[in-house]
C-alpha cells in the first residue's frame, strides 16, 4: 500500500510553497557555466562584516568543541546597553527568520487569523500558515503599507499583525506619527510584530526606533538582525525585543543552542564596532541614490528606498532577470510577490553596481 505524503503533513504545511533565497552564485556558475559572477539577490552587506567581527569569529573557532553560550549571556548583555533595555527583554534565534517563526509558533494557534502587507516578506505567510493559522495580506498603497487599512482590518479574530520598516521587497518605510497612531488603534490583545531588518541603513530623521515604543506598547514585538549592515548573514544572527512577559513565554520555545558561538562573538564585537556600521550606511546611501540615477537614466523607475536595496519597474521582469543571469549578474524576480514587473536589486559595491549597468546597457543593444 502507497501512502500518499501529503496526508502525513500537518493541514498548515500542505499548501505552502516553498521559500526561495536569491540564486547563489556557485548555482549560477554550475548551471550557466558563467564565470566572474557577482550577487545582488538578497540584500546582503557587500563589503562583508567589520575587522573586530571578522577577529572575533575567527579567536572563537579555537573553542568549537564546546557547545555555546545556551543563555547567550554576553550577547544580551551587549545588546541591552545598546539599546537600553534589559536582558530579560530579548530573544535570541538563527537569523530573524527563526525569531519570526518562534513568534509565530508562540502566540497564534491554528485557526487565528494574523495580518500582514500585500508586499510583505514571504517570511511571514509561511510562519503563519505553517501551523495552522491564516494570513490576511492587507492591499497596500503605492506598495507601502496602508496602515489606516491595517488597523481598520483588526478584529477580534486577528491575533497579530506584521509590518515591515523598511519593507523588503519594496524599500518603502512609514515614520514615528504613522506607527503611534497605528500601535494606539490597535488592542492590546493583538501582537505587533515590527520588522525592523534594515533600521541601520535608515538615514530619514522620522523613521521611528520601536525600541522606544515597547514602553507603552507591551503587545509590540521588535524584531532585528545581524545579517544586514553587521555582514553576519553566514553566521545567523536574529533576535526580538519585547515586553520581558513575552520575551519568558518565547524563550520557553526557542532552542538552548539557536546561536552558535562563532554566531555570538562575532555579533557582540559587531556591536562594538560603531564606526564600522555608520560607514556602510553613509556607503550604502551614496551608492543607493548613484544606483537609482542610473537606473533611471535607462529608463527604469525605482521605488523610494530606505534600505540597502531598490525595488525596480522593468517591464518583462522575467525576461531581463534571465538576461543578467546569463551576464553574471544576480538579482531577485519578485513575481512571488505578485510584483511580476519588478525586479529587487541589493546595492552593491561602486564595481558592482557598474557592473550591472554595463550588462543593462548589452542587453539593451542586443534586444
Amino acid at each position: 500500500m502507497v501512502c500518499d505524503p501529503m496526508i502525513l503533513a500537518v493541514p498548515g504545511v500542505r499548501g505552502l510553497v516553498p521559500y526561495q533565497p536569491g540564486k547563489p552564485i556557485e548555482e549560477l556558475e554550475r548551471e550557466l557555466g558563467v564565470t566572474g559572477a557577482i550577487k545582488l539577490a538578497s540584500n546582503e552587506n557587500p563589503y562583508g562584516p567589520g575587522p573586530k567581527a571578522r577577529d572575533a569569529a575567527a579567536a572563537a573557532l579555537a573553542q568549537m568543541e564546546r557547545y555555546p553560550d545556551g543563555g547567550c549571556f554576553a550577547l544580551k548583555r551587549a545588546l541591552a546597553q545598546r539599546l537600553g533595555v534589559s536582558g530579560r527583554q530579548i530573544t535570541l534565534g538563527n537569523g530573524s527568520n527563526d525569531v519570526l517563526e518562534l513568534i509565530a509558533r508562540t502566540f497564534l494557534s491554528p485557526g487565528e487569523v494574523a495580518l500582514c502587507d500585500q508586499y510583505a516578506f514571504a517570511a511571514y505567510p509561511i510562519s503563519v500558515r505553517g501551523i495552522g493559522a491564516h494570513m490576511i495580506q492587507v492591499p497596500s498603497r503605492g506598495y507601502a503599507h496602508d496602515l489606516d487599512a491595517m488597523a481598520h482590518a483588526v478584529s477580534p479574530s486577528v491575533r497579530m499583525v506584521f509590518l515591515a520598516n523598511p519593507n523588503n521587497p519594496t524599500g518603502t518605510w512609514f515614520g514615528k506619527d504613522a506607527l503611534a497612531a497605528f500601535l494606539a488603534a490597535v488592542p492590546a490583545s493583538t501582537i505587533v510584530v515590527l520588522d525592523e531588518a534594515y533600521c541601520e541603513y535608515v538615514t530619514e530623521a522620522d523613521y521611528p526606533d520601536g525600541c522606544r515604543y515597547l514602553a507603552a506598547h507591551p503587545n509590540l514585538v521588535v524584531v532585528r538582525t545581524f545579517s544586514k549592515i553587521h555582514g553576519l548573514a553566514g553566521l545567523r544572527v536574529g533576535y526580538a525585543v519585547s515586553d520581558p512577559a513575552l520575551a519568558e513565554l518565547m524563550n520557553r520555545l526557542r532552542q538552548p543552542f539557536n546561536v552558535n558561538s562563532v554566531a555570538q562573538a562575532a555579533a557582540v564585537a559587531a556591536l562594538g564596532d560603531e564606526g564600522y556600521v555608520e560607514r556602510m550606511r553613509d556607503a550604502n546611501a551614496a551608492e543607493r541614490a548613484a544606483l537609482a540615477t542610473a537606473l533611471k537614466g535607462r529608463g527604469f523607475m525605482t521605488l523610494p528606498s530606505a534600505g540597502n536595496f531598490l525595488c525596480v519597474e522593468v517591464g518583462d521582469a522575467a525576461r531581463l532577470y534571465d538576461a543578467l543571469l546569463r551576464a553574471g549578474v544576480i538579482v531577485r524576480p519578485l513575481a512571488p510577490y505578485g510584483m511580476a514587473t519588478h525586479l529587487r536589486i541589493t546595492v552593491g559595491r561602486p564595481e558592482e553596481n557598474a557592473r550591472l549597468m554595463r550588462a543593462l546597457a548589452d542587453i539593451a543593444r542586443a534586444a
